[in-house]
C-alpha cells in the first residue's frame, strides 16, 4: 500500500464514521473494558505508538474488539516463536525515515513516509501477551492529572458557562467545577483548553496555517482534541471528549485533505508529549 492510498482510506473512514453520527475514533478507547491498556504498544520492544498510528491501531482495536493492545510485525512474530494464524489480516500504520538529499552543495534531511504492517497478539499463535500495568486508583489518576495542570503553569480562570483559550491574554476560562457532569469530564475539557494552550508561539508556536489554511480554526480543534485523548489516555481519564459543534468544521477540513487527520495527529502527539513532561518533571522532583 502506497502512504497516498493510506492517507485517502483512513480518511475516508472517519469521514464515514462521522457523517453517520458515529463518536470519532479518538474517544472509543474509553467505551468499553478491554484490558491490557489504552494505548498501543510493539509487543517486543515496549514501546508505544504515537501520532496517527494511535488512531489507526484504536480503530483495528474496536472493531475486531481485541482484548490487549499490543502489535508485532510477521518477522518479530516469527522471532519469538509464534506464527500468523491462516486467513489473519495486517493493519497498515506509517512511519518516517529520514533521506539525505543534496541540494547546493547542502544536505537536507528530509522525512519520507513509509508504510509497514503489524499483527495485533490476538492474531498470533505462540504468543502470551505481556501482563499490563494495573490501574491506578481512581484518586491516584485524578491527582497525576492536576499535578499536571499545575505544573505547566497556565493561567486558568475560574467561572461564567464556557471553557476556552484566549491567545491574545494567554489564559484559560473554565466553568466552575461543580457545574460539570463529574470530575472526569473537568479533567478532560481542561486538557483539551491545555492543548491549545501549548500552541502560543512562545510554546510550541503550532502554525496550522499551511495545512489547514481558511479551515485554521477547525484545524486547531481537530489537534486538541486528539491531544486531549492522547492526554487522558496516559493520564487514563475516561471523560467525554466530543465537541459536536466542531464535527461539520471537521468534515470539511477532512474532505479538502486527505493528509489533515495525519498532520493533526502528529501536532497532537507533540502538544501531549510537551504537556505530560510537566506532570513527569514534577512527579520526578516530588520523588
Amino acid at each position: 500500500m502506497l502512504t497516498k492510498d493510506l492517507f485517502e482510506s483512513v480518511t475516508n473512514r472517519i469521514i464515514a464514521e462521522l457523517e453517520a453520527g458515529n463518536p470519532p475514533i479518538w474517544i472509543r478507547p474509553w467505551k468499553s473494558t478491554k484490558t491490557g491498556g489504552i494505548m498501543p504498544r510493539n509487543f517486543v520492544t515496549g514501546r508505544s505508538y504515537s501520532g496517527a498510528n494511535v488512531l489507526l491501531l484504536w480503530a483495528e482495536r474496536e472493531e475486531k474488539q481485541y482484548a490487549a493492545s499490543q502489535w508485532l510485525t510477521f518477522k518479530q512474530c516469527q522471532a519469538k516463536g509464534g506464527h500468523i494464524r491462516k486467513g489473519e489480516k495486517a493493519t497498515p500504520v506509517v512511519f518516517a525515515k529520514k533521506v539525505t538529499v543534496v541540494e547546493a552543495d547542502e544536505e537536507k534531511h528530509i522525512p519520507m513516509l513509509r508504510v509497514y504492517w503489524v499483527f495485533n497478539v490476538a492474531q498470533c499463535d505462540g504468543i502470551v501477551p505481556f501482563e499490563a500495568e494495573p490501574e491506578l486508583p481512581q484518586e491516584t489518576r485524578y491527582a497525576n492529572a492536576h499535578v499536571l495542570i499545575k505544573a505547566s503553569g497556565a493561567h486558568i480562570e475560574h467561572g461564567g458557562d464556557k471553557a476556552y483559550y484566549l491567545p491574545s491574554q494567554d489564559f484559560i476560562a473554565m466553568p466552575p467545577r461543580s457545574t460539570f457532569k463529574d470530575e472526569e469530564n473537568y479533567l478532560a475539557t481542561t486538557l483539551h483548553e491545555l492543548t491549545h494552550w501549548s500552541g502560543a508561539g512562545h510554546r510550541l508556536n503550532r502554525d496550522l496555517s499551511r495545512r489547514f489554511g481558511t479551515e485554521e480554526y477547525a484545524g486547531e480543534e481537530l489537534v486538541a482534541e486528539i491531544g486531549a485523548a492522547f492526554l487522558c489516555a496516559h493520564l487514563g481519564i475516561t471523560g467525554e471528549l466530543r465537541h459536536s459543534g466542531y464535527i461539520q468544521g471537521w468534515l470539511k477540513v477532512l474532505k479538502n485533505d486527505n493528509r489533515a487527520i495525519f498532520s493533526a495527529a502528529s501536532k497532537a502527539q507533540q502538544a501531549a508529549n510537551y504537556l505530560a513532561a510537566y506532570e513527569v518533571e514534577e512527579v520526578a522532583e516530588a520523588a
